[in-house]
C-alpha cells in the first residue's frame, strides 16, 4: 500500500488535518466528486485539495474522481470519523424544499457575477440557511433588515421564508437592483456606491446582513456601512472566509472588525458555500456582530478615511495601479468652474467638495459651472452626480464615462468628446407631466415622492381645481408605489427610467381626482 504522502500530508497538518481527512472519507465513499464540489463540500482550498489528490490513486469518468472501490480499505484507519461542526439550521432544511427550489430557479436566472465587484455567488441551499439562521436567532415579524450588496439574493430568501420582515437592499449594481424588484416580493431597492456613502432612507434598520469584497478595506467598509445603518440594538450579520493557508489575511480582516469596536456574539464556520472562489474552499464563516457604545465614533473615523479601493480585481483593487484620483486641470482650462468636486491639483484655487458630500447633501451656495472628476470604476455613480446639482453647466472628467439614462435628457443637454461630460441645464419644460417630471428631478437631495405629491397640487391650482395631499399621495401610490422614501439620488435607474410614464398616469388622473 502506498500512501507515504498522504500520511506526510496529514502530519504536516497536525489538528487541521480534518479538512483532508474530510475529503479523504468523501472520496473513499464511492461517490464521483469534481473538483470544484469536492472544495466546496470540504470548505477546503483549492490548492490544499489538488495536494491531496496528487498523493491518491485515482480513478476517473469525465471530469469526476474518486479512490478506486479496491484500495478504500487502505486509508480506513485515516478517515475523519466525525462530520464537520454541526450546522445550526440543517435540521430545519426538509421542511422548506418547495422554497429551495424556487431559490434554485431564482439564482440560476440572477445576472452574471461582475469581477470588478467580487461578485462570487452563494448557492441556493446557502442562502435559505442564511433566511433560517435570522429566523432562528431573531425575532423577524416587523424588523427591519438591511442587505448591504446583495448580489446573492438573500432579500429574496429572507422574503419567501419571512414575509412578514421588511427588507431593504443597497446595491452599485443596477441589474441585481432590477431582477429583485422584478420578483415582487416586496423587497425595497436603494442605488449606493457604499464608498461615497449610505442613503438616508437605508438607515435605522434592526439586522444588517451583507457579503463584502473579502479584502481588510473591503470588509472594514461594508461592515462600517452596516453599523451606520443600524438601531442602537442591532446585529450584524458578515459572511467572510479566507483560506486554511493565509491566516495573516483572516487577521488583517478582523483587524479591521476590532478597529469597529463590535462584539462578537457568534462565529459559524464555514456557514456559506459558494459557486467558485476555490481559493478559500469555495466556503466563508457566517459572524453575528454586535455594535458597542464605542461603535459609532469608530465607524465615523474609518468612513472619514475612506479609499475608493476595495475589491480584489479591476480598476478599483486594493493593488491596482490605476487607481489615481486626480483629474488634469487641462480639462478645465477653458470651462473657469465655480466649485471642484472630486481629486483636482491642489494649486486650483477654487473651493472643492469630496464626491461623498456632494452626493450626501444639497451644496449651501447658488452655482453656475460645477466640474467634478470622476474616479475609474466610480462611473455608476455619473447620474446621480448630475442629478445633484442645479448648476447651469456640469463638466464631469472621467474615463469610460457611460451612457447616461434618457430620463436626464428632462434636464440637461449632454455633449460627450473624449474623457469629457459637457451637461449644459436646459429651460423649464411647457406641459404639465414634463414640469412635474423636471421639478422631481431638480430636488435630487429630497424624497421623490414628497416633491410630487407638492408638483401635483400646484398643477391642480394652475387648473382651478383644489387636490388635497392625501389625494395626491393616493395617486402617486397607485402610479409608482415603489416611489415611497426614494430620492432620486438612491433610486435604481429602472426606477428612474420610469418616472415619465408614472408621472404621466397621475397628471391624466387628475381630472378624475379634482
Amino acid at each position: 500500500m502506498e500512501r507515504d504522502g498522504v500520511e506526510r500530508l496529514l502530519a504536516e497538518a497536525g489538528p487541521d488535518s480534518r479538512r483532508l481527512r474530510h475529503a479523504l472519507t468523501l472520496l473513499c465513499d464511492a461517490q464521483w466528486w469534481t473538483l470544484a464540489d469536492l472544495v466546496r463540500e470540504t470548505a477546503t482550498s483549492r490548492r490544499t485539495i489538488e495536494t491531496l489528490l496528487r498523493e491518491l490513486p485515482l480513478e476517473r469518468k469525465g471530469d469526476a474522481f474518486r479512490i478506486p472501490l479496491t484500495h478504500t480499505n487502505d486509508y480506513q484507519d485515516l478517515l475523519a470519523l466525525a462530520p464537520p461542526p454541526e450546522d445550526p439550521v440543517a435540521h430545519l432544511l426538509p421542511h422548506y424544499a418547495s422554497e429551495l427550489t424556487r431559490l434554485k430557479d431564482l439564482v440560476a436566472r440572477a445576472p452574471r457575477a461582475r469581477h470588478v465587484l467580487d461578485h462570487v455567488s452563494a448557492t441556493p441551499e446557502t442562502i435559505l440557511r442564511r433566511a433560517l439562521l435570522l429566523g432562528a436567532r431573531f425575532w423577524l415579524p416587523g424588523t427591519r433588515l438591511l442587505c448591504v450588496g446583495d448580489h446573492d439574493l438573500t432579500s429574496l430568501a429572507v422574503k419567501l421564508i419571512h414575509p412578514e420582515t421588511d427588507v431593504t437592499v443597497v446595491d452599485i449594481d443596477e441589474r441585481i437592483l432590477a431582477y429583485i424588484d422584478a420578483q415582487r416580493l416586496g423587497v425595497r431597492t436603494r442605488w449606493a456606491d457604499l464608498r461615497l456613502g449610505l442613503p438616508a432612507s437605508a438607515r435605522d434598520h434592526d439586522l444588517a446582513l451583507t457579503d463584502p469584497p473579502y479584502t481588510p478595506e473591503g470588509t472594514g467598509l461594508f461592515v462600517a456601512r452596516a453599523a451606520e445603518a443600524l438601531t442602537d440594538n442591532g446585529r450584524i450579520l458578515l459572511a467572510y472566509g479566507a483560506s486554511e493557508r493565509t491566516p495573516m489575511l483572516a487577521f488583517k480582516v478582523q483587524q479591521a472588525l476590532a478597529d469597529l469596536n463590535l462584539a462578537y456574539e457568534a462565529i459559524y464556520p464555514d456557514f456559506n458555500r459558494y459557486f467558485g472562489a476555490e481559493a478559500i474552499g469555495s466556503a466563508a464563516d457566517m459572524y453575528i456582530l454586535r455594535p458597542t457604545t464605542k461603535t459609532r465614533p469608530a465607524v465615523t473615523s474609518r468612513l472619514s478615511r475612506q479609499t475608493t479601493t476595495i475589491y480584489t480585481q479591476g480598476p478599483q483593487s486594493v493593488e491596482s495601479a490605476h487607481n489615481a484620483l486626480t483629474a488634469p486641470q487641462e480639462a478645465i482650462q477653458d470651462f473657469d468652474p465655480d466649485l471642484l468636486v472630486g481629486e483636482w491639483p491642489k494649486d486650483l484655487t477654487q473651493p472643492r467638495v469630496r464626491l461623498s458630500t456632494w452626493l450626501s447633501k444639497p451644496y449651501a451656495a447658488t452655482l453656475d459651472r460645477v466640474a467634478v472628476a470622476l474616479p475609474l470604476g466610480l462611473e455608476a455613480a455619473l447620474p446621480r452626480i448630475l442629478l445633484a446639482t442645479r448648476a447651469s453647466h456640469v463638466r464631469v472628467v472621467g474615463s469610460d464615462l457611460p451612457p447616461l439614462p434618457d430620463v436626464l435628457s428632462t434636464v440637461y443637454k449632454l455633449s460627450a468628446g473624449g474623457d469629457v461630460l459637457d451637461a449644459v441645464r436646459l429651460p423649464q419644460p411647457p406641459g404639465d407631466a414634463a414640469s412635474v417630471l423636471r421639478r422631481i428631478l431638480d430636488n435630487g437631495h429630497a424624497k421623490l415622492a414628497n416633491t410630487w405629491r407638492e408638483a401635483l397640487i400646484a398643477v391642480a391650482r394652475t387648473q382651478g381645481s383644489a387636490l388635497t395631499k392625501n389625494e395626491a399621495r393616493t395617486l402617486i401610490a397607485e402610479a409608482a408605489p415603489w416611489s415611497e422614501g426614494l430620492t432620486p439620488l438612491d433610486a435604481p435607474l429602472h426606477r428612474l427610467s420610469a418616472l415619465p410614464e408614472a408621472v404621466t398616469t397621475t397628471i391624466s388622473a387628475l381630472t378624475t381626482t379634482t
